[in-house]
């Protein structure tokens, strides 16, 4: 993926919310709440970006990316 997504602004949001939450699983994070908000609005930004994420193997791959990032940050 050419899209640098740790520098959108709707990244740096999530990861704030992530580490505040206190939640040790990103995943889990991910799966309610703010978590999912701030994750659909950059899936959003990335489609703005030109990333296509319609196929869910894809959406999926970008997901598990998203994850990895929170979880190593």
């Amino acid at each position: 993926m050419s899209w640098d997504f740790t520098e959108d602004a709707a990244f740096m949001a999530l990861l704030d919310a992530f580490k505040e939450s206190g939640e040790s699983s990103a995943m889990e994070f991910l799966a309610h709440g703010e978590g999912a908000f701030h994750f659909q609005e950059l899936t959003q930004n990335a489609a703005g970006e030109g990333i296509d994420l319609s196929d869910s193997t894809d959406l999926q791959a970008f997901q598990q990316e998203v994850i990895d990032t929170l979880e190593d940050l």
